[in-house]
């Protein structure tokens, strides 16, 4: 499960790819990790076109995996089965969305032997990490984020994206899941713009060639 990611990049260089015609995301950090219930530059649809905007990483949980219905909810990151109910009503066109990243991580499943912790892995294109997106799904929510300690109540807007089967790259590391990568001008067309029966099409792996593990 990747919940971990870097962005290094300019806001200039994803509004190019993906022609966004706003922008209420403010200074984009010249290199971002992102966590879980943190905010994080997403592309999605608008009446008045693609925008660039920021939003919290982690959908509303289902309300059977919550803790108590009155508990904070930490959200879900990645998502993998999109024939459950829950997710059904925001695979349309209205609540897709892109996550522009340059790499991503995942931890090793065998922990190192002196810190006791298991070893994060980080994955790119390119030793020079280029631009990516992930596929994610977006929905405006109201409730309470953030944790018992320190819970945030009102209303928030929520993202997180999809995964699939893992690569031969990644699946040396992590076996179970890798998020679903968009990297070609048409890909991203398509998972913005195409109906569900060919949008799914790109829940798929990466090819083993197209990623390599960094430093």
């Amino acid at each position: 499960m990747c919940n971990l990611y870097n962005l290094t990049t300019n806001q200039q260089a994803i509004r190019d790819i993906v022609g966004v015609m706003s922008d209420s995301l403010g200074n984009l950090e010249p290199s971002l990790d992102v966590y879980p219930d943190r905010p994080a530059p997403v592309i999605r649809n608008t009446q008045g076109g693609r925008e660039l905007a920021s939003l919290t990483w982690g959908m509303p949980t289902p309300p059977q995996f919550l803790k108590a219905l009155d508990a904070p909810d930490t959200g879900v990151t990645n998502i993998r089965n999109t024939a459950s109910p829950h997710w059904r009503p925001w695979l349309g066109i209205a609540h897709r969305c892109i996550v522009p990243a340059t790499a991503f991580s995942e931890y090793g499943a065998r922990p190192d032997p002196v810190t006791k912790r298991k070893p994060l892995h980080w994955f790119a294109l390119k030793e020079t990490r280029p631009l990516f997106f992930f596929a994610g799904i977006w929905t405006p929510w109201q409730g309470t984020r953030g944790s018992i300690r320190t819970p945030r109540t009102g209303d928030h807007e929520l993202f997180a994206f999809l995964t699939c089967e893992p690569n031969a790259v990644v699946g040396r590391v992590h076996p179970k899941a890798m998020p679903v990568i968009l990297t070609q001008a048409s890909e991203i067309e398509t998972w913005l713009t195409a109906d569900w029966p060919e949008a799914r099409r790109l829940q798929r792996p990466l090819d083993d060639d197209a990623l390599i593990e960094v430093e």
